[in-house]
């Protein structure tokens, strides 16, 4: 009997993570192909597919063998045909991605949001794992969401459930986002938003090693997280900020689903305790007492497989 296998396709903007993965979660192999976002991405499907194709001949795997695609996209998403209706880092508008994905490769594709993908992935075999009740927060260039209720994904009546990102945390005088509204938390809490909030504090601390960093050249996150840690107190202020800012957001979204298990990732996550324990501080600050009672904060575990792995259970579920 042949071997069962599912693929996994995380979409971003700069690549594309792929691979194959067995019923019990175990990746066979992975790889990664450049995001081709030229002609509003219009080639991703096709350069997907032939990605696909080189590998299963390089490994002698039998399209028999493949269950399906499922496939993780940053944007809006109508789960039930694979259709995008926006994904602005890759240029897709209204792009009918699933259904070229399928006709090209010939494999059935399911297509979700690469946040919930993510939230799948930690819900199945992560920090989230056997959880009924997830909230993930996916904390990189921008800020994603992804909620798990009664064991499932919650998509929305259109696709935009648990856009975490994209919820006003300044209704006044707030940043513009990718997004087209100004003031949402993605401004604030991704690594983006650290980096513009440590160049507004530092104006007040001139002599700050955030802003010798500043004055040495280009500022990242993890600078800032690495300041704090050695005690510089404009960099603990940004943290402090960011972390109260994100904290009410979670908190807010908490009441919707009463979470167990909160479950942080992206690049900024990799800031592990220093991140984490000013979050739930803040988050224990403005959730409701009951709520907060039966939650715990936790770093994703599964770091860049998260999306793979959640397109795999995907295709898993869905079959």
């Amino acid at each position: 009997m042949v071997e069962q296998l599912y693929i996994g396709a995380d979409i971003g903007g700069t690549t594309v993570k792929l691979a194959f993965i067995k019923d019990d979660g175990s990746i066979v192999e992975k790889w990664e192909i450049p995001t081709n976002t030229e002609s509003e991405g219009k080639s991703i499907p096709t350069d997907i597919s032939q990605s696909i194709d080189e590998k299963l001949k390089e490994r002698n795997i039998h399209k028999e063998a493949i269950m399906g695609i499922g496939a993780g996209a940053p944007g809006f998403v109508d789960t039930s045909s694979g259709f995008i209706h926006e994904a602005v880092n890759i240029g897709w508008k209204n792009f009918d991605f699933g259904s070229h994905l399928e006709e090209l490769t010939g494999f059935p594709v399911w297509v979700d949001n690469d946040a919930n993908l993510a939230a799948l992935g930690e819900n199945w075999l992560g920090a989230g794992k056997g959880c009924t009740e997830l909230i993930a927060v996916t904390l990189g260039t921008g800020v994603g969401g992804g909620i798990i209720a009664n064991g499932n994904v919650l998509n929305g009546a259109n696709g935009t459930a648990a856009e975490l990102g994209h919820v006003t945390v300044v209704p006044v005088g707030g940043v513009p986002c990718n997004c087209g509204k100004t003031g949402c938390l993605e401004t604030v809490s991704s690594a983006t938003g650290i980096v513009r909030k440590a160049k507004e504090i530092a104006r007040s601390y001139p002599d700050s090693l955030l802003q010798t960093l500043l004055k040495n050249g280009e500022l990242t996150a993890k600078d800032v997280f690495d300041a704090a840690d050695d005690g510089d107190e404009a960099a603990e202020k940004v943290i402090h900020e960011v972390t109260d800012v994100l904290g009410m957001a979670i908190a807010n979204m908490a009441i919707a689903i009463n979470p167990e298990k909160i479950v942080v990732g992206g690049g900024v996550s990799k800031a592990g305790t220093q991140l984490l324990a000013p979050l739930e501080k803040a988050y224990r600050k403005y959730a409701l007492k009951r709520t907060a009672e039966a939650s715990n904060f936790g770093i994703a575990e599964l770091g860049n497989d998260a999306g793979v792995i959640g397109g795999a259970y995907l295709v898993k579920k869905n079959k």
